[in-house]
């Protein structure tokens, strides 16, 4: 089982930007997947951004292409969403997941392994 713990999440003004992080057990990247999935209230869970094992390239999805940025620090075991001009839509718990080697088609949440879930609420 590999435990993931999402970090960072709050309350922000539209405009605002924010940094999520994700705390994975050592060796997670080695053969893993890793992706930011979010479910906003009422609606399914959907695909952010997932970078594949080795060194393919980061999978945005176009509601938050040029706004967030997926990074991957190896050394310590963590992964980041730096979010920014955020936008009410971009509410919603978000959650850190991996699966083996390869992103999901159309980054649809088929995921292995989850975190809990942080809460991002963008409001005035």
């Amino acid at each position: 089982q590999v435990q993931l713990v999402e970090s960072g999440g709050g309350l922000v003004q539209p405009g605002g930007s924010l940094r999520l992080s994700c705390a994975a057990p050592a060796g997670a990247f080695d053969w893993n997947a890793i992706g930011w999935f979010r479910q906003a209230p009422g609606k399914e869970r959907e695909g952010v951004a997932c970078i594949p094992s080795g060194d393919g390239d980061t999978y945005y999805a176009s509601a938050v292409k040029g706004r967030f940025t997926f990074s991957r620090d190896i050394v310590n075991n963590t992964v980041y969403l730096q979010m920014n001009d955020l936008k009410p839509e971009d509410t919603g718990v978000y959650y850190c997941a991996t699966r083996t080697y390869f992103c999901p088609d159309g980054l649809e949440p088929s995921m292995h392994h989850w975190g809990k879930g942080t809460l991002v609420t963008v409001s005035s």
